[in-house]
């Protein structure tokens, strides 16, 4: 008896070893794929459902309130794009639910082409995989890659285009002019864009479009290093459109607290509470719509 119960105690442990073992690689895997991955690849690839969950039927993270709205990787639903050629998109957000923008995954497939946004629309596109080409821009052709954008203002002539595949988010909205002020294209890339200053937050912040008054809102990217997090409670008249590009977290949007990771997509109204908090071990990065510089009224 005594010799049965040895050799089952011995059998646990080996057991317990083995898997502090084979977990401890794949630890060491996960940090591997994740230093050589493209930059933003969890955008198309979350992984924060619990591998139990990801298969369950109905299961998902979305939520859609009034106020608000979390749109979760696996909730996409990928559609032809009206007037593009060769190019499927997801629509996240539309005015359906309450926002006066659009934002829209594309993905661009071989010897794709865009369509023209509706008369008096501007346009922002962001490169999150691959690479497209702008056509019809002063200068002639030009290549953005991961990382880099471009402004289209409204009835500017345009063309995006991809010989391979690629993956870009896209925010419309209709222009509001303002006498004596006129938006100008603009193509540039994250990393040329200096860091302001942000008194009593510690985040990182650049902001892609100028900030003159010619421009009626802005896309900013917010960095948190892990445990970072927004000191202001935020309440204000704005909207939001986000895109987690890089990281996890968990996201106040009024009474509710969501855990959040790249990929994910939240629409927040007016006025309501938010605020963010960086988890894990590695950068927050997120792609936030704002708009600016004209009156509520």
């Amino acid at each position: 008896m005594r010799a049965i119960f040895v050799f089952l105690l011995i059998l646990g442990v080996f057991k317990y070893a083995l898997a502090e073992k084979e977990f401890c690689s794949a630890a060491s895997v996960l940090r591997l794929e994740s230093e050589t991955k493209p930059l933003y690849w969890k955008v198309d690839n979350p992984t924060l459902s619990p591998l139990h969950l990801q298969d369950l039927p109905g299961f998902t993270r979305s939520v859609y309130k009034k106020d608000h709205a979390l749109i979760s990787p696996e909730s996409h639903v990928y559609s032809l794009l009206p007037d593009w050629i060769n190019t499927s998109g997801a629509y996240l957000i539309t005015p359906e639910m309450g926002s006066h923008f659009v934002m829209y995954l594309a993905k661009l497939k071989e010897n794709s082409k865009s369509g023209l946004p509706l008369p008096d629309v501007e346009r922002l596109i962001f490169v999150l995989q691959g690479a497209v080409t702008l056509t019809d821009t002063p200068g002639g052709s030009q290549l953005l890659k991961v990382d880099s954008y471009a402004y289209f203002p409204p009835n500017f002539e345009h063309s995006i285009e991809c010989d391979a595949s690629a993956t870009i988010v896209v925010f419309e909205r209709r222009y509001v002019p303002l006498p004596n002020h006129v938006p100008e294209l603009v193509i540039n890339s994250t990393d040329k864009q200096p860091l302001l200053e942000t008194p009593g937050e510690i985040f990182e912040l650049r902001k892609l479009l100028p900030t003159s008054l010619a421009y009626d809102f802005n896309i900013h990217i917010m960095d948190f290093q892990p445990g970072e997090f927004l000191n202001v409670k935020e309440v204000h008249y704005n909207q939001h459109g986000l895109l987690l590009l890089e990281g996890q977290g968990i996201y106040r949007l009024g009474d509710n607290w969501y855990p959040v990771q790249a990929g994910d997509v939240i629409w927040m109204a007016p006025f309501i509470p938010q605020w963010y908090a960086a988890l894990g071990k590695t950068r927050s990065r997120y792609l936030l719509y704002k708009d600016v510089n004209r009156s509520p009224l």
